[in-house]
């Protein structure tokens, strides 16, 4: 939940790709116990909806602040140099996927260009692709808003 209670959009995004990832495996399962075959574009798409789920919580987690930190470091220590290790965390947060959202563009681009189709089904690999730097950036912007907030606090 938010700091007002509130959920979060990661968390219905979150909770409708994990729905989404459980259905087709459900399906794939049913169809493989039913006919000893399995429909070849599951595991393409439950890879590329993995990606998003696992962005998606990387961005709900940013916002909580509840990223993974070194506890007996950061508890040990001053409040001065507490807050010195989030403002740090938060810095370090943004610029990493800022750069991955760089990169993510790159990879984007060529897919894009050299027209890479994916290895089960055949689609555009940009299809899948694109959501990377697009949720990096996500998280890259919840990074730069826990920054703000705290060095407005005091």
């Amino acid at each position: 939940m938010n700091d007002d209670g509130r959920r979060l959009p990661e968390d219905w995004v979150g909770a409708i790709v994990m729905a989404l990832l459980a259905a087709i495996t459900f399906a794939n399962v049913v169809a493989r116990y039913f006919t000893n075959d399995s429909f070849a574009w599951t595991e393409e798409i439950s890879i590329a909806l993995m990606v998003v789920v696992t962005m998606v919580a990387a961005s709900a987690a940013v916002r909580r602040d509840r990223h993974i930190r070194i506890e007996a470091f950061h508890d040990s220590g001053s409040r001065r140099r507490r807050r010195a290790l989030a403002i740090g965390s938060a810095l370090a947060t943004t610029l990493a996927f800022l750069v991955i959202f760089g990169l993510g563009l790159r990879l984007l681009q060529d897919d894009y260009v050299y027209e890479v189709t994916s290895p089960g089904i055949g689609v555009p690999q940009w299809w899948y692709t694109l959501w990377l730097p697009v949720l990096a950036l996500l998280i890259a912007a919840r990074g730069a808003q826990q920054l703000v907030r705290l060095l407005k606090a005091r």
